[in-house]
């Protein structure tokens, strides 16, 4: 095979048990007598440690007439292999290589003191292992599999580059990391005991009081870990991870789970530690307006999912994020993605008029003397039309859409029990012992139908997982499926309680597409609720706003006008956002920004004339 491709063999969907070994019969150079496609126990000697089971197949790389041929990938009938040309650019040798036919890391963002460095790009495309390397957590290998490289080898890499002095550090043992995790909904697996406890052991920097007070997490520290929200959870790790005392702060995704305002005080604090200690900060997130109010620069990464990923240089943060979306990376000369990422720029849309689908009274619900209490105000959802609900976190949207799924009864008022609802959660709990493909059509008879297929697998990106069991799904891939199963069901009303989490750039468009040519399509009916204001903006119709006191009393006014209503929940917020001039995406202004106070005397805090 040329340099510039490689082979990767996804073991867990290679299942020799169940095929003929179609890849390695059909290999031309196999049936020229070479040994270019094996079983691993024919590759390995005995005893030699190798990744997968003996009877999974091997691919060498040097023999491989590469992605031209491509025979092996076609004939493979589970997709377990591909055969990837790798950009021209890429003259180096990959930073790590996971082993044989295994994901390859080809480049490394570069902390900076007293800076903020963000990362942009998919999932599963070698982010969290720049930082593992960077952490000191993984050994660079640099692509070399048996064998493991010297530091001098490492350091003689990067020689004149940004990275050799933090790599120097690192291997003296001077460099202290801080680490605030993907998942926080997992912390409570890991630890078990009081909120307090957990905090308290962080402490490094004797500011703790403080983070705790400006996230707004004193109600909570008295309580077990596992009662915590996701929001919750969400800011005690960000607290957790702040009050170390550390050299460089690794952060992965901030933004799941909060409110806008709550995005803006981690954005604030992330800045702040940057700025006034001279720490290093890098964080991964998906989120463009929070990256692009956060970030001094950012690194792209792009690649192929699973396979390999390429960490670009450091770019401007304006352009590097108008770079991404275009799908064209000007310094690389690399085209990243056949289509551009378009954000719609819109007149808010007519009111419905279709028939009122639901007609809901006046709701009360309280959780007891002394605990949360929410109103709603009488209201209604009409046919065709996608309702989106926002608000900050623990004003009461959950529980409302709970109320209306049937989940939780109401202290005052009644709702049609004749409604058929299907109710995605805002935590998934699919952990049912089945494969993905089993979930789904036990749900519908249209699975695998080629309207099933177009209107939802496919902008799902469901085809890579379906044959994988629902518990080693990841966040985001539980997220997408949560999203399918929601979709499939046929119902009179779609509730979907915060489909962006966990989802990338690319898979929260194709989410939020997917949701809105559903409900056009089908003449549905949709509730969503999300704290995504490009996902809520291009999705919904007419918008539900939810006030009051988190923690203590929400309120709900009846459904209103996309600009009234928006208006009405960013003007709580005091946050204005505008578009940017070449893409149209949402950008929130910087506060007290001239932008800033000329919207708000407009009174337009999103739709700026």
């Amino acid at each position: 095979m040329a340099d510039d491709s490689i082979a990767v063999v996804d073991l867990d969907r290679c299942q020799p048990d169940r095929c003929s070994y179609e890849c390695a019969n059909f290999c031309p150079p196999n049936r020229t007598g070479k040994e270019c496609i094996v079983t691993r126990d024919e590759h390995y000697e005995e005893d030699e440690p190798h990744q997968g089971s003996d009877d999974q197949v091997w691919i060498s790389e040097e023999i491989c007439l590469g992605e031209t041929c491509g025979i092996c990938v076609e004939k493979c009938p589970f997709d377990a292999i591909e055969i990837i040309n790798l950009p021209q650019e890429l003259d180096d040798d990959p930073v790590h290589r996971y082993g044989e036919n295994a994901f390859a890391l080809y480049g490394l963002p570069a902390p900076q003191e007293g800076r903020v460095t963000g990362i942009l790009g998919p999932n599963g495309i070698g982010k969290t292992t720049a930082v593992r390397i960077l952490a000191d957590e993984l050994a660079p290998n640099l692509g070399q599999i048996g064998t493991e490289p010297d530091w001098d080898e490492i350091l003689d890499t990067y020689r004149g580059t940004a990275l050799q002095e933090y790599l120097e550090s690192m291997r003296d043992g001077d460099v202290t990391v801080a680490r605030k995790p993907q998942y926080v909904d997992q912390i409570p697996d890991q630890f078990d005991g009081p909120t307090s406890q957990l905090l308290e052991q962080t402490d490094e920097r004797g500011v703790l009081d403080s983070l705790v007070e400006r996230l707004g997490i004193a109600p909570v520290v008295d309580q077990h870990i596992d009662t915590l929200s996701g929001g919750e959870l969400q800011r005690v790790a960000l607290a957790a991870t702040l009050a170390r005392d550390a050299d460089f702060y690794f952060l992965d995704e901030i933004t799941p789970y909060l409110d806008i305002g709550q995005r803006m005080t981690a954005a604030r604090l992330v800045r702040e530690l940057a700025e006034e200690e001279d720490r290093s900060m890098l964080v991964v997130e998906h989120d463009l307006a929070i990256l692009d109010l956060l970030a001094d620069a950012i690194h792209v990464a792009y690649g192929q999912p699973g396979a390999f990923g390429v960490i670009t240089d450091p770019k401007s943060v304006k352009g590097g994020i108008n770079e991404y979306l275009s799908g064209y990376l000007d310094n690389e000369n690399m085209r990243i993605r056949e289509t551009n990422i378009e954000f719609e720029e819109h007149a808010p849309r007519s009111i419905s008029t279709g028939d009122v689908v639901i007609e809901y009274p006046e709701l009360t619900k309280s959780y007891g003397e002394g605990e949360f209490s929410l109103e709603v105000e009488a209201g209604t959802i009409r046919e065709s039309e996608v309702l989106g609900v926002v608000g900050p976190n623990g004003i009461g949207k959950s529980t409302f859409a709970k109320l209306l799924a049937g989940k939780l009864d109401s202290d005052k008022g009644s709702l049609d029990s004749d409604l058929d609802i299907a109710y995605k959660p805002q935590y998934i709990d699919i952990d049912q012992p089945m494969r993905v493909d089993a979930f789904l059509s036990s749900i519908t008879s249209d699975f695998g139908s080629s309207y099933w297929t177009t209107e939802i697998a496919q902008p799902l990106q469901l085809d890579a997982v379906m044959e994988q069991n629902l518990t080693d799904l990841s966040g985001g891939e539980r997220q997408r499926v949560a999203i399918a199963a929601c979709l499939s069901e046929d119902a009179d009303l779609y509730l979907l309680d915060e489909p962006s989490a966990h989802l990338d750039v690319e898979q929260r468009v194709l989410a939020t597409s997917a949701i809105r040519r559903y409900a056009e399509n089908h003449d549905a009916t949709a509730l969503v609720i999300d704290h995504d204001i490009y996902m809520i903006d291009l999705l919904a119709d007419r918008l539900l706003v939810f006030d009051g006191e988190p923690a203590e009393h929400g309120h709900a006014a009846p459904p209103q006008g996309m600009r009234e209503g928006m208006n009405e929940f960013l003007s709580n917020l005091d946050i204005t956002f505008r578009r940017d001039e070449r893409t149209s995406r949402p950008r929130i202004n910087k506060p007290d920004s001239q932008l800033d106070r000329e919207q708000k005397n407009k009174g337009e805090y999103y739709y700026a004339p």
